[in-house]
């Protein structure tokens, strides 16, 4: 039998696994079900009383904290199989008997493969009295059977009611009544050094609670285009996913889901998902059974200090379009590649990330306005989301690098038959490449599509442009099917 505990691991070389309605209720006066205490009180609700409010600045009552929520944190164990073929082992690190003396005696005989029972251990945490439970999709993913431990012993089969591998959230659902929950807060109100507690079962150690504070916010990771994540430094570790994030109001801000280690244990950098996003599949996933997900159809990419000078922007924020996708809600919208997304429903974008994540948190059909930056002036845009599981692709994120005569380029204008074959209706294709544009990373057999925003057709319009700049000219370069605007250094 083999046992995996279950807390994602974002390490060097990417993220593993071990084995397998926005918004904010107000800890003050709602319960998790939305009842006030009064109204919990009527239906004979078990809950702890509503958090008391601490003065920032101040040490949070951790004690208090633990004892007001740890009857809401469960345990999560499940069970699944395994799939492996027969294979043969030559050394003692393939023994099933490790470095057993007498594994000499098995090397060149198969291994007996097949499926493999596996067990995995997670947290999660109460939200309704009558048994829904928030945890990490990654926890139950594969499970033939989940078991939900009470803090008080009792053990449940639980139904998975739905899960988000995209978000990371699945909502269990166990045969009980009157159960303790916990109060959500508001992820919005975290600032970078504040006081936050995880409790879970670290190991399969239950009730664990580990304290630290907020290291950053809106962390975009691998896989996680549409999570603005919490970085904290609470001390994380496999058993951990899934289990509930406090502020030091007692209140649960986020999910603990994932870490960053280079050894599989903590390294001081761990991952929460904002319960506003995790509400807002959990509402979906018990209307519908399933979760949808807004899509633009853009690529976009940072906004580097070069770009910006060169776009003529003000700052270096923003998402920059390099690529609209065909009939999708950006190309219906009128978006084109050069244009810098500012700000998305009122909202700043301060990068490509932050517009991942707000488009993530919109839902399908919804009409949004953006305001963008276009041929040195802002416009708003209005724009109606499509669904990304009905789209193909996703809402990406891609980094940028840091002319004839300054550019260094040696170019000419695409044939007939190139423009078929690279899709598209215009462009130089690069014969030869030195000086600047080298150095910026463009190669022969790159096709120029714009510069600065202005679509390329000869080029004269290449060297005209090029002659109007003298420090830096940004431009859009397709190699195969990716997409990348290049500030090119001129002077």
């Amino acid at each position: 039998m083999q046992l995996r505990k279950t807390t994602a691991i974002l390490s060097a070389s990417g993220l593993l696994a071990f084995g397998a309605a926005t918004g904010w209720i107000a800890p003050m006066a709602l319960h998790a079900n939305g009842a006030t205490a009064a109204e919990a009180t009527a239906s004979g609700v078990t809950a702890a009383p509503a958090p008391a409010p601490v003065a920032y600045g101040t040490a949070p009552n951790y004690r208090a904290i633990v004892a007001q929520n740890r009857a809401a944190v469960v345990n999560v164990k499940t069970e699944g199989v395994e799939h492996t073929s027969a294979q043969e082992f030559g050394s003692p690190g393939d023994s099933p008997f490790g470095n057993d003396p007498f594994s000499q005696f098995f090397r060149g005989l198969p291994i007996p493969r097949g499926d493999v029972p596996v067990r995995g251990l997670g947290s999660g945490f109460i939200i309704k009295p009558d048994g829904i439970i928030l945890t990490n999709a990654h926890v139950v993913r594969d499970a033939k059977h989940v078991t939900v431990t009470l803090a008080d012993h009792r053990e449940f089969r639980a139904k998975v009611l739905g899960s988000d591998p995209t978000s990371d959230i699945a909502v269990l659902k166990i045969e009980a009544h009157n159960l303790p929950v916990v109060h959500f807060g508001d992820p919005g109100e975290l600032a970078v050094g504040d006081y936050v507690l995880a409790i879970g079962a670290p190991y399969g150690l239950e009730e664990s609670a580990t304290a630290g504070i907020v290291s950053a916010k809106g962390r975009s990771l691998p896989g996680g285009n549409y999570v603005p994540f919490i970085q904290t430094d609470v001390a994380v570790n496999p058993g951990n996913s899934g289990g509930p994030l406090f502020d030091s109001h007692g209140s649960v801000v986020g999910i603990t889901s994932q870490i960053y280690s280079n050894t599989g244990g903590y390294q001081g950098v761990s991952f929460a998902i904002p319960i506003d996003v995790a509400e807002r599949v959990e509402s979906q996933i018990l209307k519908t059974g399933k979760v949808e997900h807004a899509r633009l159809g853009v690529i976009v990419q940072p906004v580097t200090p070069a770009l910006a000078a060169s776009f003529k922007l003000n700052s270096a924020a923003g998402a920059l379009i390099s690529r609209v996708d065909p009939d999708s809600a950006a190309a219906r919208a009128g978006l084109q590649p050069g244009d810098v997304i500012v700000k998305f429903q009122g909202h700043d974008v301060s990068d490509a990330a932050s517009l991942s994540a707000q488009v993530g948190m919109a839902s399908p059909g919804d009409a949004v306005t953006l305001q963008v930056w276009h041929d040195g002036k802002t416009r708003d845009v209005k724009a109606t989301l499509a669904n990304a599981s009905k789209e193909d692709g996703e809402l990406a994120s891609t980094s940028g690098g840091p002319d004839q005569g300054k550019l260094g380029l040696s170019v000419r204008p695409l044939t007939r038959d190139e423009r078929s074959q690279a899709g598209v209706s215009n462009g130089l294709v690069v014969e030869q490449a030195a000086g600047a544009a080298a150095e910026a990373g463009i190669e022969p057999g790159d096709v120029l599509l714009s510069a600065d925003g202005k679509a390329l057709e000869n080029v004269e319009q290449l060297r005209s442009i090029v002659r109007e700049h003298k420090d830096v000219v940004a431009l859009l370069i397709q190699r195969g099917d990716t997409r990348i605007f290049v500030p090119v250094q001129l002077g």
